[in-house]
């Protein structure tokens, strides 16, 4: 693979924009993961780039549009920066985006929001040629970064690695996308590795992560687990919450209730759906050591994943 080829300029490079979607996160982490992302992908392309965030950061998606309409672009090819469908990729975007939705809004059927929701905090772009593409799903390419991961952390575990567990963490969705993608993907580990390995989800959707765990260290003696959070970028989801499950940190201890409640209200808030939070109450049984791995990141492999989704629509 070259990472640094750049794409073919059948088109007019310069008359073609690119919105890299992320939801977007209080946390400078992440936002620093997309600007190297939009950084190495611009390095290797030659098309305008820019960053759209769903909520949270700035600029917006519509924002992002508008700033790409601005450099005289006549086609925008819209990636959402996603790992699984969703309600975000599949409703909220397409809409920030002057689409149409992709399928019916379970959280409000008639498509109508209240006043203080999200989707009604910011003005749809107005663009006549916008490609959205899908989010990524269980590609091959995210596998290899996963595997690489994976395959770093074993490297520095002496122990018998039949002692080792594994377990993939994807967020959870009232919707099934989410559990679809996680399965695919960790069916496609499960064919490459014989590791011990399972999944789990954040929240939302069973098998929780205290479940996954606690029914693998039921079976066979772990005595250490790798944890992967299968998320794109850092955020509080891979800083505080999974975490917090995995008894790594003590989030009462650390900021006193002050950043678990101001979290969980604004979720709530912005989602206009609760959402349980209450990820300290997860009981694990296992005492042995753990390796939490870091996310996905501005990986080259995904630069690569991008361009290839982008070259695919031109």
């Amino acid at each position: 693979m070259d990472s640094n080829s750049k794409l073919p300029n059948e088109n007019n490079d310069s008359k073609i924009g690119v919105v890299l979607i992320s939801h977007g996160s209080s946390l400078p982490a992440s936002q620093n993961t997309f600007e190297e992302i939009k950084k190495e992908f611009q390095n290797q392309t030659n098309y305008h780039v820019e960053i759209g965030y769903m909520k949270v950061s700035k600029p917006s998606i519509p924002e992002a549009v508008n700033l790409l309409s601005s450099y005289g672009v006549e086609k925008i090819i819209a990636i959402p920066v996603f790992l699984a469908k969703g309600i975000h990729t599949n409703i909220d975007i397409p809409i920030m985006l002057g689409l149409n939705p992709k399928e019916t809004d379970p959280r409000s059927p008639n498509g109508t929001y209240p006043e203080n929701h999200y989707l009604n905090q910011v003005k749809p772009a107005n663009f006549a040629n916008i490609i959205l593409l899908d989010p990524f799903g269980p590609d091959e390419l995210i596998l290899e970064i996963i595997e690489s991961k994976i395959n770093a952390a074993l490297s520095k575990i002496a122990i018998d690695k039949s002692k080792v567990g594994i377990i993939l963490v994807s967020h959870g969705s009232r919707l099934n996308y989410n559990k679809e993608f996680i399965t695919d993907l960790f069916n496609l580990y499960s064919k490459n590795n014989d590791y011990n390995s399972t999944f789990a989800f954040m929240e939302l959707t069973h098998p929780s992560i205290s479940e996954s765990i606690n029914d693998l260290t039921s079976k066979i003696v772990i005595e250490h687990l790798i944890v992967v959070p299968v998320f794109i970028a850092t955020g509080v989801h891979t800083t505080r919450d999974i975490p917090t499950i995995l008894k790594l940190i003590d989030i009462d201890k650390e900021n006193n209730h002050t950043h678990d409640n101001d979290h969980t209200n604004s979720h709530s808030l912005k989602h206009s759906h609760s959402h349980d939070h209450t990820h300290s109450n997860e009981k694990i049984d296992f005492n042995g050591e753990i390796t939490y791995l870091d996310p996905i990141g501005a990986d080259p492999i995904l630069i690569e994943l991008i361009k290839r989704r982008v070259n695919n629509v031109l």
